[in-house]
């Protein structure tokens, strides 16, 4: 099997920020030719979300933007210019898949939406992504990850219970949403292109951040629908299983993850106390989970006694899973994560070799990572245009600022 099976999948993307990109960066890592279409000038608005900044001799780009593009060719074109749009259009004809995360509508007036776009390509499959879906009350509202976290339900489960200090609702550390929905957009366009193979029709996907913050609550969605009560911040503890959490040892916090009852016998075991395992109140993870308060102070005090390392150790010997509580640089530098090749150093187009995390996906068991690294702005327009542009019209265009 190839590593990279989307291989001459053509992909034109018209996306920015976060949710579009990481669709179509993963489109990438799987062999897809990204064609990533840009504002001359300006370019995606990540571009410019720095510090930090990545640099190379006169280029500098946010590292925001590299964590969503790679193995893409940027081409940049003012489509609010009648020329640009055309080219545009001309270049939607041969593409197999068009991604974009304008506000409903927002491209209809430049000839670039999907109706007008399938009519001159009935194979094109065109995935709009935007805040609220295209239809219903919010459809016409912008849509970013930190407000739809909060709408969505995300932030009423994470975070501190209100009585405690400093309690209350928090965001999640990355964009949860845009991520999930560029995972879910992937997933939709390579089903597409399944039923394509069989129907020779494109299609029309519909993705909405609030849609997928929903779908993502997963549990607990699931807990407050049985339930009919809302589930309540409980910081780092499980609403459905105990003892699955942080807990202090003599050095540092480690992460205790029991997910079955055989798990907590032998933890009982390795704390010296076997009679936990057959307490009533303890035998049953629905047990634990009354007694929560009981169970946790019980371990949390024998678990203080002893170093890290010294409970890791022995907790991982007995097929208990946990771990360190680790920074990013601990665990991009954790010998699995070497191992696995996750940090990595790429690229010699015109950002230089551009620090990135790559793909986690595994074809017959070759890594799936895109062959290009993060492009600079425009840096692909001459390559990617002279297929629809003369020599002569790429220098015009280029002088009127429809290209850059």
């Amino acid at each position: 099997m190839s590593a990279h099976p989307l291989e001459g999948l053509r992909v034109l993307d018209l996306s920015r920020v976060l949710a579009g990109p990481w669709c179509t960066q993963l489109l990438a890592d799987l062999g897809a030719d990204v064609i990533k279409v840009e504002k001359p000038g300006a370019g995606d608005d990540t571009r410019h979300w720095g510090p930090p900044w990545h640099e190379h001799g006169e280029e500098r780009v946010a590292a925001y933007f590299l964590a969503a593009n790679r193995g893409k060719k940027s081409v940049a074109i003012d489509f609010s210019q009648a020329e640009g749009a055309e080219i545009v259009r001309r270049m939607a004809a041969d593409a197999d898949v068009l991604v974009e995360n304008y506000k409903v509508g927002g491209l209809a007036r430049f000839g670039l939406d999907a109706e007008s776009l399938r009519k001159v390509n009935p194979r094109l499959i065109y995935a709009s992504v935007t805040g609220f879906g295209q239809d219903g009350p919010y459809a016409d509202r912008a849509g970013y990850d930190y407000m739809i976290q909060a709408m969505g339900g995300m932030m009423s489960v994470t975070g501190l219970p209100d009585e405690l200090e400093n309690g209350g609702p928090l965001r999640v550390g990355v964009a949860i949403a845009d991520i999930f929905t560029g995972m879910y957009t992937a997933s939709a366009i390579l089903a597409a292109l399944h039923e394509r193979d069989m129907t020779g029709e494109g299609a029309v996907i519909d993705m909405a951040l609030f849609d997928t913050q929903l779908a993502v609550l997963a549990n607990q969605a699931s807990n407050a629908m049985v339930s009919g009560k809302d589930p309540v911040r409980q910081g780092n503890s499980h609403p459905n299983i105990v003892p699955y959490q942080p807990f202090a040892t003599r050095d540092r916090p480690i992460v205790v993850a029991v997910g079955n009852d055989r798990q907590f016998a032998k933890l009982a075991a390795i704390c010296g106390h076997p009679e936990w395992a057959e307490d009533e109140r303890f035998a049953t993870n629905a047990a634990r989970v009354a007694h929560r308060e009981a169970i946790v102070a019980k371990v949390g005090a024998v678990l203080a006694d002893r170093s890290s390392d010294e409970w890791l150790d022995a907790l991982l010997e007995a097929g208990i899973p946990a771990g360190p509580i680790n920074s990013i640089s601990e665990a991009l530098a954790d010998p699995q994560a070497a191992h696995r090749g996750a940090r990595q150093e790429r690229g010699t187009g015109a950002l230089g070799a551009v620090p990135m995390v790559g793909s986690p996906i595994r074809l017959g068991g070759m890594r799936a990572d895109a062959r290009l690294a993060p492009p600079a702005l425009g840096e692909h327009s001459d390559e990617e245009l002279r297929a629809y542009l003369s020599p002569q019209a790429l220098r015009q265009l280029r002088a009127k600022g429809v290209i850059g």
